[in-house]
């Protein structure tokens, strides 16, 4: 008989939660220590699961003195990212007062971020947030992150329906502990007997992301995520969901063992069942996910090495529910529905094209400034998309010219976009994100404008191409559910995918690997002219290089990505 082996040790992430007093640590202390402006020890890991990262400008590094200019990166929860015009205003001014950059930047989780904050003012930036009925609870760290939600709930019943779940599920499964509010809020502080009954003390593995998505618009990327619950409806009423679980798209450079991998189909649960389910699904990665090897921790890996129908068969039992089979669904488009659109009691919704979702003035658009008047006079809400767009919603017919006057004189309607660079998006990168290794969202606009041209010599300017530039291959600009997409190696230097779909329901293949933005042109050239003179009707890019041969298309079961 031999002998058992011994269990692999704990990351050391588990360490520091288990000994976090349920996410408190030292932070209130370290807030105290002038020396440095930054957090010490395990508070630089823990300040995460409060909504925030610790950041420099890395474009500033080699003139550092002393230590680098320390700031925070706040990311706010927003339940399928709605904000009232009272609150929009509320950011915009902290942006303007309180941040080195003075910018708002509009997320792909369907909220947005300040950058630049200096830590003697993130206590004020807490609570002004807590007043504006706002908090960053859970935006980061190894909890569920910020619920998704297609958008615009308010252009159906559907819609609105939708949302609510959105917000349902994430109150649901938000961490139980006071520390948010004894350090920020200056809560009492009493001895805790704080319970985490669904994440545990230890919380999750790994982050965690959920979606509430109505067909047949794929505008979340449900695929990029570990809990997705697809919207049926009866007669224009949610009777209830199918549920996809175990999607994600961060991989490891060179390393096999990661891999992007799309969401598994469950099967369709009743309203009742959501919270049920969405809590078993979540114990269950609780305590199957992998805590010894944090790049293998995600819920993807657990369904890989524990088997979709083990994983599926588990949290039925949990929740006491049996999943029935998938209802029909289907998804025809993805993105955002740019211009008015109308909506159910005579409303009307303008969708915005923010590139990159960064909010700022710039000489030629004040883009900042425009926001900001349109929300002293709008009497609806503000939808911020998972595509880093913002949608002006529920405008009565009176208010839409003069909302569309605003709009135009600050730049935020311009007719001359074109639809090539409404379909291209990318993360922050550089020069915040500690893990960049190559630009992303300061790139795309003069990549774009050179894709344009390349699309324009092939008769191609009415067409676009899903296009994504990520810094690194955390995943964060959605690369591998493109049809072409960017993840950053080196500075300067890329690794190319191909063959994604419109719908983003097939994960692309790399095409090359350490690549540069020459190279890759000439690629995009090479195949767009390809596509433009043998496309079949209708026929996207991305279909067109897998029917061509020109990539392999990705099969459904991650561990064949590398084939």
């Amino acid at each position: 008989m031999s002998e058992q082996q011994p269990k692999a040790k704990f990351s050391d992430n588990e360490r520091l939660k288990g000994e976090s007093r349920l996410l408190r640590g030292t932070i209130a202390q370290d807030l105290q220590d002038g020396l440095t402006g930054g957090f010490n020890g395990d508070n630089f890991q823990l300040i995460r699961f409060h909504g925030m990262y610790q950041q420099d400008d890395r474009d500033l590094r080699a003139e550092a003195k002393l230590e680098p200019l320390i700031n925070m990166m706040l990311r706010c929860r927003l339940p399928g990212g709605v904000i009232t015009p009272q609150q929009w205003l509320g950011i915009d001014a902290f942006a303007a007062e309180q941040t080195l950059y003075g910018s708002i930047r509009l997320t792909t989780r369907q909220t947005f971020q300040f950058h630049g904050v200096l830590k003697p003012e993130l206590k004020g930036m807490h609570q002004l947030l807590h007043r504006l009925g706002l908090d960053s609870i859970a935006t980061a760290g190894d909890v569920n992150r910020n619920v998704l939600c297609t958008s615009n709930p308010v252009e159906s019943v559907l819609h609105r329906q939708a949302w609510e779940w959105a917000k349902k599920i994430s109150e649901h499964l938000l961490p139980k502990t006071r520390a948010y509010a004894e350090i920020w809020l200056d809560g009492e502080k009493t001895e805790t007997t704080d319970q985490e009954p669904i994440l545990g003390p230890t919380y999750l593995p790994r982050k965690f992301k959920t979606t509430v998505v109505v067909p047949p618009l794929n505008d979340v990327d449900l695929h990029a995520n570990d809990l997705n619950f697809v919207a049926i409806s009866d007669n224009g009423q949610l009777v209830g969901f199918n549920v996809l679980v175990g999607g994600g798209l961060a991989m490891t450079h060179g390393d096999k063992s990661t891999y992007p991998r799309k969401a598994s189909e469950f099967g369709f649960i009743a309203l009742d069942d959501t919270l049920k389910i969405a809590e078993a699904v979540v114990t269950t990665q609780r305590d199957w996910g992998n805590r010894s090897n944090r790049k293998n921790a995600k819920t993807k890996y657990t369904l890989e090495r524990e088997g979709v129908g083990a994983f599926r068969e588990e949290v039925e039992v949990r929740a006491g529910v049996q999943f029935a089979p998938i209802r029909p669904y289907a998804f025809t488009e993805r993105g955002d529905r740019f211009g008015w659109v109308k909506g159910i009691d005579n409303q009307w919704h303008l969708t915005l094209f923010i590139e990159n979702g960064r909010i700022l003035d710039y000489p030629d658009r004040t883009l900042k400034t425009g926001l900001a008047e349109i929300a002293r006079r709008h009497k609806g809400d503000f939808r911020l998309t998972a595509n880093q767009n913002l949608i002006i919603a529920g405008v009565d017919k009176k208010d839409k010219a003069a909302i569309e006057a605003l709009a135009r004189r600050h730049g935020l309607i311009n007719d001359e976009v074109t639809p090539q660079r409404k379909a291209s998006m990318a993360c922050v990168a550089f020069p915040t994100c500690p893990l960049a290794m190559a630009e992303a969202e300061r790139f795309l606009p003069q990549f774009v404008s050179k894709v344009e041209t390349i699309m324009t010599g092939h008769g191609l300017a009415d067409d676009e191409i899903i296009l994504r530039v990520t810094g690194c291959p955390n995943g964060c600009g959605r690369a591998m559910l493109a049809e072409i997409g960017l993840v950053g190696k080196a500075i300067g230097r890329y690794n190319l995918y191909l063959g994604g779909d419109r719908i983003g329901t097939r994960i692309p293949r790399m095409y090359r690997e350490n690549i540069t933005e020459d190279e890759i042109l000439s690629i995009i050239d090479d195949t767009a002219g390809r596509w433009a003179r043998e496309r079949q009707p209708q026929e996207s890019y991305g279909d067109y290089v897998v029917r061509a041969g020109i990539v392999r298309p990705v099969v459904d079961s991650a561990r064949y990505f590398y084939d």
